[in-house]
């Protein structure tokens, strides 16, 4: 079981969003759930978490979200679905691992693995 931080609980709010009818864009649910769920303007803004969780709805990883084109990262898209990859292998990684393992030595971590763990905890990962 892993701990997660605000943005996993915003990816997993997201899918709920969509799960439920109310917004089919997961871009525009994160955006909903972001606003229920965090206080802060600049931090509701982040946008590494977001691609990161639209990344693995492009990739078809989340459960009840059709694969898409939802974004044209190709870093923190990347750095998920790489993370995902290792999980499936290794569900004893750390949240820590899981970054020095998928990022390149000295990038700034910005809760990219936090909506990994988050959807892959709440069993919202569809391998």
């Amino acid at each position: 079981m892993y701990f997660y931080d605000q943005y996993g609980d915003v990816a997993v709010r997201a899918v709920e969003i969509v799960g439920s009818g109310a917004i089919e864009s997961p871009g525009r649910a994160w955006d909903k759930a972001a606003g229920e769920i965090i206080s802060s303007s600049s931090s509701r803004s982040k946008c590494c978490p977001k691609i990161a969780f639209l990344g693995l709805c492009e990739e078809g990883f989340v459960e009840g979200i059709e694969s898409g084109d939802y974004t044209s990262s190709v870093k923190n898209k990347g750095y998920a679905v790489d993370a995902l990859k290792l999980l499936e292998d290794k569900d004893w990684l750390s949240k820590n691992e899981l970054w020095d393992n998928v990022a390149p030595s000295g990038k700034s971590y910005n809760s990219q693995i936090d909506v990994v763990v988050g959807l892959w905890s709440e069993g919202l990962i569809e391998l």
